[in-house]
């Protein structure tokens, strides 16, 4: 390890020692209900990555929980009003965050001392495409100016709050828009995952970032070749599958030849993903509190933790 680095650097094997004794027993059906289409997850993944991070975590929840009781007790308070323990899940377009949210999910909803374990993903908080067609931004979707920036930080100040029910808006995948009417009731869970490309995101223009309300953050990384490799392989699959329902955004790209769809797929990646990428989503990796490098095949090789 690096004195010098900001980071203690892991390889596989460093960091699976680091388990312990956790045993958090996830079986294939389990992975196969969670991981994201062609985002390959294992049990060895989740158990030489994922449970020494649950166990991380863990540690942090309860330093968290006893910090908060011992204010509580000086402050004189009422001690049932909780504050959800808040984790930051940053990384690309089609690297694996979705996935790696629903791991840590389910895994450290399986421990005692915090049982009740939410997940929201920032594409909720898209501005609806009425507004970004008038906005003229329905080809920067994803881009900082894209977000409802205020109605985040609402949500997200109303659950540090502790409020009991919080209300998140719906965001579909399939017609690509905001599903009007509906929400996401968050009713004071032990732990909130927040999953979005933006999420470590900040700006000039502001005085409060959503990572201001983290108590940790995960950036998911992977080499951009690999993510764009990634991410045409996904369309592509889509484009057989979920693309074909009327219903979809994307329906008129299920007809596109194999050829058509590829360069289509590389088109988006290259006017949109990548740029997105380089100017707003990569800057903010190294103000994550730990960073998942994955290799070509989804496998994560190491991990950088920060030092402070």
């Amino acid at each position: 390890m690096d004195s010098y680095s900001p980071y203690f650097i892991f390889n596989r094997q460093e960091w699976s020692a680091l388990r312990d004794n956790t045993h958090l027993p996830l079986t294939e059906d389990d992975l196969e209900k969670i991981k994201g289409l062609n985002e390959p997850v294992s049990i060895p993944e989740v158990e030489d990555i994922y449970l020494p991070l649950t166990r991380l975590i863990n540690l942090s929840v309860e330093s968290f929980q006893q910090l908060h009781a011992a204010s509580t007790a000086f402050l004189g308070k009422n001690h049932s009003q909780r504050t959800p323990f808040i984790i930051g899940i940053a990384g690309s377009v089609a690297v694996g965050k979705s996935t790696t949210s629903r791991i840590l999910q389910n895994l450290l909803s399986r421990w005692a001392n915090h049982g009740k374990v939410d997940l929201i993903t920032t594409d909720g908080f898209l501005y609806p495409n009425r507004i970004l067609e008038e906005k003229r931004l329905m080809n920067k979707k994803g881009f900082p100016e894209s977000y409802d920036i205020k109605k985040i930080l609402q949500f997200i100040g109303d659950i540090k709050a502790g409020n009991p029910e919080v209300k998140a808006p719906v965001y579909s995948h399939h017609t690509y828009d905001i599903v009007e009417g509906e929400n996401i009731i968050i009713r004071n869970p032990d732990i909130l995952i927040v999953e979005g490309i933006n999420v470590l995101q900040v700006s000039k223009e502001a005085r409060v970032f959503v990572s201001d309300f983290f108590d940790f953050s995960i950036y998911v990384d992977a080499q951009e070749e690999d993510i764009r490799r990634w991410y045409i392989e996904r369309f592509m699959m889509l484009r057989d599958t979920a693309f074909r329902s009327p219903q979809s955004y994307f329906h008129r790209y299920s007809n596109f030849s194999e050829k058509k769809a590829f360069e289509k797929s590389a088109q988006i990646w290259r006017e949109i993903n990548a740029k997105n990428l380089h100017e707003n989503i990569l800057p903010t990796k190294g103000r994550a509190r730990l960073i998942l490098e994955k290799g070509p095949n989804h496998e994560v090789q190491q991990i950088l933790l920060r030092k402070i």
